[in-house]
């Protein structure tokens, strides 16, 4: 059994309460070790966790979904990454925020929106058309979800559908992620969130409240999957853009994410991924959901690790997890080391 000590790390988070159950896979060329640890629920009823599950993923949409798209339409000639938005989609103001600068975060946009919770999805719309860039664009790596959520838009003008709907085509259905979905209808396979004031205990609904309102027009957040389908988009990275005998990115493109690609060459974020180093300096595809997963890729030696957990349920303890998590991925990245020499 290979990362017993990172194996050990989950379970005492687990068992600290840092999150109340985790699904995780170990990924090393065309095989892998998965498990599923702990209860899906301990509100309001203590609900064991199982592997076919559907957790809310959160950011990780971004990569999985919108920017796997943008990036088909790059490979496709329809789409340059140096153009700007307005180019694709003319309802946005700002002309200088370029395809780039979403994907890489580095639009500096000033994306306050007052009442926000309070706005329909057509006001919540036509708010972010508004956005305008700061004195920093293309110089600072700033994250947030307005970019996707832009390129969402900017994905709907050109297809002339729903967003969701691009993705299961694009993306869900050649990928053969048979379980995921968007918006589901059985809140019995999902597990459950956090206990909101407001909402109540969130379970089969969108945990981001800015996607929650765009249902359907989410860009940065919404999909509900599991390992066994996540293992699925995993190896097409590591097989070079090809699932089985589906080309969905080109190889030049999967190994572009791998450099920088920051206008100014210093902001270690790749297009929609962001780049963090192994203890050999090598980059390693990385992306987070704030609910608590996230996805680490070595393309190169074709190796992975895939981690959800509901980190949220039924409180959002968040600086407690970040350094958490932090010390989860250390602990990986050390015993992949040592296999590796």
């Amino acid at each position: 059994m290979k990362y017993e000590k990172t194996r050990k790390k989950i379970k005492e988070l687990m068992q600290a309460g840092v999150f109340s159950g985790a699904s995780f896979s170990f990924i090393s060329k065309n095989e892998s070790e998965d498990a599923t640890w702990g209860n899906a629920s301990i509100e309001p009823v203590k609900e064991k966790l199982t592997s076919s599950m559907l957790f809310d993923v959160a950011s990780l949409t971004k990569v999985i979904c919108t920017t796997t798209v943008v990036l088909q339409l790059a490979d496709a000639g329809k789409l340059e990454i140096e153009q700007s938005l307005q180019s694709y989609y003319p309802a946005f103001e700002d002309q200088k925020i370029t395809i780039r600068h979403l994907l890489t975060h580095t639009a500096d946009i000033q994306s306050y929106i007052e009442n926000r919770d309070q706005l329909s999805k057509e006001e919540l719309r036509q708010a972010y058309t508004k956005f305008q860039s700061g004195a920093a664009l293309g110089e600072k790596v700033a994250y947030t979800d307005t970019g996707t959520i832009l390129l969402g838009f900017m994905l709907e003008e050109l297809y002339q559908k729903d967003v969701i709907t691009i993705f299961k085509e694009q993306v869900l259905e050649p990928l053969e992620m048979t379980n995921s979905c968007f918006l589901p209808t059985e809140s019995a396979k999902i597990v459950p969130t956090e206990k909101h004031p407001v909402r109540g205990l969130i379970r089969g609904q969108t945990h981001d409240p800015k996607a929650f309102v765009l249902a359907e027009h989410a860009g940065n957040a919404g999909l509900f999957t599991n390992v066994a389908d996540l293992k699925h988009f995993v190896q097409m990275y590591l097989n070079q853009g090809c699932y089985h005998s589906k080309q969905i990115l080109k190889p030049a493109t999967v190994q572009a994410l791998l450099k920088d690609q920051t206008p100014n060459g210093k902001g270690q974020r790749s297009l929609g991924w962001d780049l963090l180093n192994d203890l050999q300096n090598q980059p390693l595809l990385f992306h987070t959901g704030y609910t608590g997963t996230f996805l680490l890729m070595d393309v190169p030696q074709q190796e992975a690790f895939i981690f959800l957990s509901n980190r949220v349920h039924p409180t959002d303890n968040k600086d407690e997890y970040l350094l958490s998590r932090a010390e989860l991925i250390k602990t990986y990245l050390m015993e992949k080391n040592n296999a590796c020499r």
